[in-house]
């Protein structure tokens, strides 16, 4: 008994020495709850304020404004990706004459009570800016076939122009937001907020819950409109769009908790900066009017937006026909709050790479060396896109979300981020090959592809390409894309 009770002893002894002295291996990370997904930008071409919804038939249904203005499609798929070839169907075409017969903007589709529900705007043939907000309702399994009605206008407190609606549920009670021309108020629009009697009916009394105040909330006109919800961890995130709809356009956010009176406007907090925007960087201009969806493995949170490739607009944006459909994945902050990072290029969208041995850190760039590091920001310095090796030879290449062009490579076996200057040397320092992961075949490692048996890791929080010779260091070498 004395003798064990002295191994133990020394056991313990050891063990707090190794914690004290830094020498303990690091406890395995947990594979990641939101693994990586990537999606090719854009889904579609002269598509504008998308809406995609995920039903539980499976299939993805997407809806948004044609250039033309002139009526309501509907495309699905099984997969995000698969939208961009649907086939694209009109479930309802403008009226001739009267209401409902000019501007036919931003429709949504949702599912509620067994039945279809498309909410739009529209003007008159009489007056085309008297935009008001309209519903339509279907009736069949397949929403791309099935029998839709009109259900009229969504009357509130004035009859002003008024445009945007969304419909969401928290903690049982169904809501609607929207955008809506307050006449008391010099700006254009201002977001409202009411619960719902039915699916095309509001009650009580709508709450003004946000006005265009802010210096990048009134460039070019006073907006705030385009209203999007998500909610995690007992909030409530409410993205919108603001100012002109050129390379100005972009998004703001309001956040409540869940268990609040979201119909009181105190319950509702509004970001100082926008949280999504143009971004020279990857040739990206005026993202916004919002939605949410989810990836196919259920998993991860996808922003769906529209944005131009192009800064200069030639005109009223409004008759430029070249707004297209865009999906990114949603990250969210140790706080609980999203990060939507930039709009990232064109192509394939990229991923993050968190550390088999210390779960809250991913790979960055910073001062253009390569680390790992926790809670990042920007979050772009932590976002790759891998695509074709510069070798090729099944190959891979890691390139900067934020400096397209960029690329990790190994430069003395440290790794940085340098921009590929087209020799062959380059181009072996920067290709790997995508390994299962050393520690955990569920990870990846990256090996050298001009140095086999060397792998991108880890040490004291600096990457290098190094042989992995112990566990330690193989968990170095091992991360999960996110």
């Amino acid at each position: 008994m004395r003798r064990n009770a002295v191994r133990l002893l020394l056991a313990v002894l050891v063990a707090l020495a190794a914690v004290v002295t830094g020498t303990a291996a690091p406890a395995q990370a947990a594979v990641p709850d939101s693994p990586a997904v990537t999606y090719t930008n854009p889904i579609a071409e002269k598509r504008a304020d998308p809406h995609i919804f995920k039903h539980t038939d499976g299939y993805y249904y997407f809806t948004a404004t044609v250039p033309e203005y002139d009526r309501i499609v509907l495309r699905r798929a099984t997969t995000i990706q698969g939208l961009s070839t649907a086939q694209e169907v009109t479930i309802w075409t403008k009226h001739t004459s009267g209401v409902m017969g000019a501007h036919i903007w931003a429709p949504e589709i949702h599912y509620i009570d067994g039945k279809w529900y498309v909410y739009f705007a529209a003007g008159s043939t009489s007056d085309v800016w008297a935009i008001r907000m309209y519903v339509l309702e279907g009736t069949g399994a397949n929403p791309l076939t099935a029998t839709w009605t009109e259900k009229g206008q969504i009357k509130t407190t004035w009859e002003s122009f008024s445009l945007d609606s969304t419909t969401f549920v928290v903690n049982g009670v169904r809501y609607l937001a929207w955008a809506q021309r307050n006449p008391s108020e010099d700006n254009n629009t201002s977001l409202f907020i009411a619960k719902m009697a039915n699916p095309w009916t509001i009650s009580g009394t709508p709450a003004e819950i946000s006005q265009p105040t802010l210096s990048w909330e009134t460039v070019g006109y006073k907006v705030n409109e385009g209203p999007a919800v998500i909610q995690h961890g007992g909030k409530v995130f409410m993205t919108y769009s603001a100012s002109a709809t050129d390379a100005n356009y972009c998004l703001g956010m309001l956040t409540a908790s869940a268990t609040a009176d979201l119909t009181a406007p105190a319950s509702w907090t509004k970001g100082t900066q926008p949280v999504f925007k143009s971004s020279d960087a990857t040739s990206q201009y005026g993202p916004g009017h919002n939605s949410f969806t989810v990836s196919e493995d259920g998993k991860s949170d996808i922003l769906v937006y529209h944005d131009r490739s192009y800064k200069d607009i030639s005109g009223d944006p409004l008759n430029d026909p070249n707004r297209r459909t865009r999906v990114q994945k949603v990250y969210w902050k140790a706080d609980g709050t999203p990060d939507f990072g930039i709009p990232v290029a064109d192509g394939v969208t990229p991923q993050r790479f968190s550390s088999y041995n210390y779960a809250d850190r991913f790979i960055r760039h910073w001062e253009y060396r390569a680390k790992i590091e926790a809670n990042v920001s920007p979050l772009a310095d932590s976002q790759f896109r891998v695509v074709t090796g510069l070798t090729g030879t099944g190959t891979v290449s890691l390139e900067s979300a934020n400096f397209p062009g960029y690329y990790l490579r190994h430069k003395n076996f440290e790794v940085w981020l340098e921009k590929n200057d087209g020799t062959s040397t380059f181009a072996s320092d920067a290709s790997f090959y995508q390994r299962a992961g050393l520690a955990d075949s569920a990870g990846i490692s990256y090996e050298s592809y001009n140095y086999p048996g060397r792998y991108v890791r880890h040490y004291n929080y600096l990457l290098y390409v190094q042989t992995p010779s112990t566990a330690t260091d193989r968990g170095d070498a091992t991360f999960y894309a996110q």
